[in-house]
């Protein structure tokens, strides 16, 4: 099946209401059935325990279509808004319509889920889909091909294999509608290529989220649930906290607390806990060790190429001209900078790119509504890290560089769909005012637009 005859399948039909729900009622069988076999696939190409493979991938998956089984019965139906006084008698609605062809284009981070999660939306919208999972997580990438083609015919989705040059020529490819979820180079690359047919864009990207700690925060609780974001995956999710804001006064008894943190996971040497993962390849670890030249880590910074093994690591005294702090870290690397009050953590975190995510720890009421109304950020927590992406009600998505658009739950129907404006008159009276000739007709005019 190819791309042509695709598209040729959307033209001549979008899927049927019907259909929709059988396909996702499929996939969540299929996802079970084989919930095993994703788990070896993670745990070859991550190191991810079955835990989190359940817990961020499968699970999240199988969430993910238990709410748009729930939602499409209303989600297709015409949204009736109100019409003015000058047009009535008439209707007007807002009639969703799927764009037609789309790519989605996986990372290799949350390979599962990040190549399935928009699946679902754009099924569930009606469209067709090529779907690109990444090289860079292999086992993965079958067990994604293998799913698909189990519950989707070849008209209905596509899945393209391979690297750089595959991606390069799909990008040269005519789309309706294009999900990418990856790094804000490649994101530009995407938008570029985009460009050439004017096609709609989501780019899912990163950056560095930071963690602003206020005093009133209790340091144990918050060390822990930092711990638990950092160092999910290795530190390999695009909204870990990628860097920590703390009171000076508190500076040295946060990082002791996330030491006790990190031991409580995953003991005394994490190499040997069976709940933390790997990097994902020697060029991701080379570029995270070469990120530890001229640091002194106060915890961690123990590692092994060939286990491609890279311990927790919190950094303290760090410059923020350090690379860093130059760059998304993606990694179980964790800086940890003192601040004197809050306006300067403030002005800290507005100096640099708006993040993709923000965690704020305090249990001053005061304190949230200010920092929450000045810093600007895709998504985030109040004393809590990455759990707002478990909320299918709640838009996932970034701003500035770290991304454009969003998605998750009922907003992914509307992010794979065209919002068509449809106004129905009536024909059992035709009103003559909007007919020339216009002479005298002014006034009336006047009154009824006010």
């Amino acid at each position: 099946m190819s791309i042509q005859n695709l598209r040729a399948a959307a033209l001549k039909s979008a899927l049927p209401v019907k259909l929709r729900t059988e396909r996702l009622l499929q996939l969540r069988s299929v996802l079970q059935e084989k919930a095993e076999k994703i788990g070896a696939a993670l745990e070859k190409d991550l190191g991810k325990c079955a835990f989190e493979s359940w817990v961020s991938e499968i699970g999240f998956l199988r969430d993910e279509i238990g709410h748009f089984l729930a939602d499409i019965p209303a989600l297709v139906v015409p949204q009736k808004v109100a019409t003015p006084m000058t047009l009535q008698p008439g209707k007007s609605a807002i009639h969703k319509e799927p764009f037609g062809v789309v790519l989605v284009m996986a990372p290799w981070n949350y390979p599962v889920q990040l190549a399935l999660s928009p699946l679902i939306g754009a099924i569930a919208a009606g469209n067709r889909v090529v779907v690109k999972p990444s090289e860079l997580a292999p086992n993965c990438a079958v067990i994604i091909e293998e799913i698909i083609t189990q519950v989707f015919s070849s008209d209905e989705v596509l899945v393209v294999q391979g690297g750089v040059a595959e991606t390069q020529a799909l990008l040269k490819e005519k789309f309706d509608y294009i999900f990418f979820t990856g790094s804000t180079q490649v994101g530009k690359v995407v938008m570029r290529a985009a460009a050439e047919y004017l096609t709609p864009v989501t780019l899912e990207l990163g950056g560095k989220s930071p963690c602003l700690i206020d005093k009133s925060a209790p340091l144990g609780q918050t060390a822990k649930r930092i711990a638990w974001g950092k160092w999910l995956n290795a530190g390999q999710t695009c909204v870990a906290p990628d860097y920590i804001l703390v009171p000076s006064a508190q500076h040295d008894e946060f990082v002791r607390e996330m030491q006790a943190a990190i031991t409580q996971f995953y003991g005394s040497d994490p190499k040997l806990s069976p709940d933390y993962g790997r990097i994902v390849n020697e060029r991701h670890f080379d570029r995270l060790v070469n990120l530890l030249k001229d640091t002194k880590p106060a915890i961690g910074g123990q590692h092994s190429k060939t286990e491609k093994f890279i311990a927790p690591t919190v950094i303290t005294n760090v410059s923020w001209d350090h690379p860093l702090m130059q760059e998304e870290i993606f990694g179980p690397l964790l800086p940890v900078i003192a601040y004197d009050s809050i306006d300067e953590a403030i002005q800290l975190i507005k100096a640099r790119p708006k993040p993709l995510a923000f965690y704020l720890f305090s249990t001053d009421s005061a304190v949230q509504e200010r920092v929450l109304e000045q810093v600007p950020f895709g998504g985030g927590c109040v004393n809590d890290t990455i759990v707002h992406l478990a909320n299918s009600r709640l838009p996932f998505g970034g701003v500035g560089e770290s991304g454009m658009g969003a998605y998750h739950g009922a907003l992914s129907f509307d992010t794979f769909s065209h919002k068509k404006s449809v106004f129905h008159q009536t024909t059992l009276v035709d009103v003559p005012l909007r007919y020339p000739p216009y002479k005298g007709k002014e006034g009336l005019l006047k009154f009824l637009v006010g």
